[in-house]
C-alpha cells in the first residue's frame, strides 16, 4: 500500500565549476562534502553531496560539475529555487557573513511568517535562507558556528507549465495545500524536515537546462517495494516515468509529471554515509563495486578538485 512521502530526500543541480562548487557550499555556507564519486550514468562526471554530517535525508544537496555546460536559463518548467532553513535569530549572521564572501544578497523580506534571504551560488543557482525550526543538527566542523549553521533543506520553489497538474501530482505524493500568498502556493508534506514546495502561478518564459539549474527534486519513500508501487500507478497515468534504478545509497525512481518537473522518488536507506567511517566522509572518490576496477582510468579523466581547507579569519 502506497503511503504519502514525509518530505524531500535531495535536490540536484547542475553546475560548470566543481572547485568553485566546493569552496561555496562547504566553506561560504558551512555544509559538509559528505561524498565525492561520479554520475553512474557518465563515470568521468564528477557527482558531489552536501549536507549534515552525514548527508541524511532532508539535507542533501548535489551537483553534477560539466565543464563545458551553456549557462542554463530561468523559466518554465523548472525548480526556480532551492531554500535552506537557517535559525530565526541568524538572519544578521548570514547576511554578513554572505557580504564578506562578495555574494550579493536579496532581502531580508518575509514571506508566510518566514523571513528570506535570496542570492546566487557561483554558476546561478538561486537559492534562499529561510528562517525556521529544524530538528536537523548541523555539523559541528564546518566553517560556520552552529548556532547559526543551516538545518538541512527547507525547501524548493516550481515553475510549472501546468501549475493545476503539478498541484495534483505534489497532492498524490502526500503534500497537502497549506497557504497562498499572492502567486506562490504552498504545499507542505507531514514529515519533520525538508517538507515545504510551493508552486509559482505566474506567467514566465520557457527556460533551459544548464549551469545553474536544478535538475530534479527528490522525495523521500520507505523502501524500494514502495517503488515499484509507484512505478506501475504513473504507469497507468501515462506519465513518463523510469525503471526502478540502483543509486548504490538509495533506490530511486524518476517521473517527468505533464508539468514538466523532474521528481525523483528515492529511500531513505542506505544513506551516502553508510559502510563509510563518519570521520572520513567525502575525504576520497567513492566508486560502487562495478565501477571500482576503472578507478585509474576514472580518477586519470577527472579534473583535478582541492580539498584543502582554507583557514578561517
Amino acid at each position: 500500500m502506497l503511503t504519502d512521502t514525509p518530505g524531500i530526500h535531495h535536490l540536484t543541480g547542475i553546475v560548470r565549476n566543481a572547485q568553485k562548487n566546493v569552496t561555496f557550499y562547504r566553506d561560504v555556507l558551512g555544509l559538509r562534502l559528505v561524498k565525492q564519486t561520479v554520475n553512474f550514468n557518465e563515470q568521468f562526471t564528477r557527482h558531489l553531496f552536501y549536507g549534515d554530517e552525514t548527508g541524511s535525508p532532508g539535507t542533501a544537496l548535489t551537483f553534477f560539475p560539466y565543464p563545458a555546460e551553456d549557462d542554463g536559463r530561468p523559466g518554465k518548467p523548472q525548480i526556480s529555487t532551492a531554500s535552506l532553513v537557517i535559525p530565526p535569530k541568524s538572519v544578521s549572521y548570514w547576511q554578513d557573513r554572505l557580504a564578506e564572501h562578495d555574494v550579493a544578497v536579496e532581502g531580508p523580506s518575509e514571506r508566510f511568517d518566514e523571513t528570506v534571504l535570496q542570492f546566487s551560488d557561483p554558476d546561478g543557482t538561486d537559492l534562499e535562507l529561510v528562517t525556521g525550526e529544524s530538528p536537523v543538527e548541523p555539523w559541528d566542523g564546518g566553517s560556520v558556528p552552529t548556532r547559526h549553521a543551516i538545518r538541512g533543506i527547507h525547501g524548493v520553489t516550481l515553475l510549472s507549465t501546468s501549475v493545476f497538474v503539478t498541484a495534483s501530482v505534489l497532492d498524490t505524493l502526500g503534500f497537502d495545500l497549506v497557504a497562498q500568498e499572492g502567486d506562490r502556493v504552498r504545499y507542505q508534506a507531514s514529515g519533520d524536515r525538508a517538507t515545504v514546495i510551493d508552486l509559482l502561478d505566474r506567467d514566465a518564459p520557457f527556460g533551459r537546462e544548464g549551469a545553474g539549474s536544478l535538475h530534479h527534486v527528490a522525495v523521500r519513500v520507505p523502501d524500494e517495494e514502495q517503488l515499484y508501487e509507484w512505478h506501475d500507478l504513473f504507469r497507468e497515468r501515462e506519465y513518463d516515468v523510469s525503471r526502478v534504478k540502483d543509486r548504490h545509497f538509495f533506490y530511486s525512481l524518476y517521473v517527468r509529471e505533464p508539468g514538466g518537473i523532474l521528481f525523483e522518488l528515492a529511500t531513505e536507506r542506505p544513506g551516502v554515509a553508510a559502510g563509510v567511517d563518519s570521520d572520513a566522509l567525502g575525504e576520497s572518490l567513492f566508486l560502487p563495486p562495478w565501477l571500482e576496477e576503472d578507478r585509474e582510468m576514472i580518477e586519470g579523466q577527472l579534473p583535478p578538485l582541492d580539498l584543502s581547507k582554507p583557514e578561517e579569519n
